[in-house]
């Protein structure tokens, strides 16, 4: 049975973004990243003959939103994908002191620019922290956040990828070790939902349920929470005390639009 519904006619896809769509910690051949968006891009050509559906992965790690529109949405212009896929502002939000009002105005300047360019374009809303030691004091800050990115995406006719409401990536295995990035099942998720936000019918259900886990004590627990706070969150933090992104000298892994 097809992935693709007859109602959508898709031939090209780009994706913007920034680690998240980047694929980080999910690994693929010769050393890239696969990600969310790369598995998406696999479901959408399953719909169409051989060579027929073009990708480009525009993403880059650490970008923050003005980056992003600087960089990424003007290649839009350029390539004229049928689909845009934009996931930003996440970076920002996390910085102290931003302000989601006003990130979510510059993120509207960017979906206007898109949707001049890209016949549908698909969003992304923050994922709920509140199982994430290091970020859950910042889940109304993204609440709020996710409202503005909703109402942005009634006013030009955006599709939602509601990743708050995603109920699977509260389980920690959708997460990889540094609980900042997702792993690949949790990429695999992701993928799915944006596929079902599109209009796919997927064999797989992104709520699936998760496999029991053994039991685990809480001395246990305590010791991988030291574990990942040694390996994961103090480098994290100090790079950020230092100004330094992740993305510093990497470019995007797909620029153009090229056949799967």
């Amino acid at each position: 049975m097809p992935n693709l519904q007859e109602t959508l006619d898709l031939s090209s896809y780009a994706a913007l973004g920034d680690s998240f769509t980047e694929g980080l910690n999910d690994p693929g051949l010769g050393g890239a990243f696969t990600g969310w968006a790369d598995r998406l891009a696999g479901l959408l050509a399953d719909g169409c003959p051989p060579g027929g559906f073009r990708y480009a992965n525009l993403a880059v790690r650490g970008r923050l939103l003005d980056q992003i529109m600087a960089e990424q949405v003007p290649e839009v212009r350029r390539i004229q994908p049928d689909l845009v896929t934009f996931c930003a502002g996440g970076n920002d939000i996390l910085r102290p002191g931003s302000d989601p009002d006003e990130v979510a105005e510059r993120f509207e300047r960017a979906i206007v620019q898109l949707t001049e360019s890209a016949g549908t374009v698909l969003i992304c809303t923050g994922f709920d922290t509140r199982g994430v030691p290091l970020l859950k004091h910042l889940r109304g800050k993204i609440a709020t956040y996710n409202g503005h990115m909703r109402a942005v995406a009634d006013r030009n006719g955006c599709k939602v990828a509601d990743l708050w409401s995603l109920r699977a990536v509260q389980d920690r295995r959708a997460w990889s070790e540094d609980r900042l990035h997702l792993s690949a099942e949790g990429h695999q998720r992701v993928a799915l939902l944006a596929a079902r936000s599109l209009g796919l019918r997927t064999e797989q259900d992104p709520e699936a349920p998760w496999p029991a886990l053994p039991f685990q004590t809480a001395a246990d627990q305590r010791r991988e929470n030291l574990q990942w706070a040694r390996e994961f969150l103090l480098p994290w933090v100090g790079r950020r005390l230092r100004g330094e992104s992740s993305g510093d000298h990497v470019e995007a892994k797909r620029p153009e639009l090229l056949p799967l």
